[in-house]
């Protein structure tokens, strides 16, 4: 009987030991920044004015505080079982045209941000099942 006790309580305690790093912790990736395509930054020429700059790359994450006349682009990626990827582009602007483009980082490559990367989970046919927009008559009912 007593060793009976013993052999369930090592089985428990191995089963117990194991079971905890048996399965690995659940990471995501983390991006952070903006998103630095290779197709956005084929579309800069120099000469562009402001409004284009940020028509095609979107708000500057950073602006130099003491000059307007700079707008850096970062991007960063902490894949969850791998490497991170970084990219900085700095646009300088000389009388609201494009001046300079200077690029650190791997422009060439594209990173693959899915859908289901967003926080808590996804919802399956959460589309399928919307309910109908109420239409307003013409007499307002």
């Amino acid at each position: 009987m007593q060793n009976l006790i013993r052999t369930t309580v090592l089985i428990l305690a191995v089963s117990l030991i194991t079971g905890c790093s048996y399965f690995g912790v659940y990471k995501r990736d983390i991006p952070q920044g903006n998103l630095i395509t290779k197709d956005m930054v084929s579309q800069l020429h120099l000469g562009m004015s402001r409004a284009q700059v940020a028509y095609i790359m979107g708000t500057p994450l950073m602006e130099a505080p003491f000059s307007s006349d700079q707008w850096d682009y970062v991007f960063y990626l902490d894949e969850a079982y791998g490497d991170t990827v970084q990219k900085r582009l700095t646009l300088t602007f000389q009388n609201d045209q494009l001046a300079d483009i200077a690029k650190s980082g791997d422009m060439d490559s594209n990173v693959e941000l899915n859908q289901d990367d967003g926080p808590g989970p996804a919802v399956e046919g959460a589309g399928d099942s919307a309910a109908p927009v109420p239409q307003i008559g013409p007499s307002g009912i």
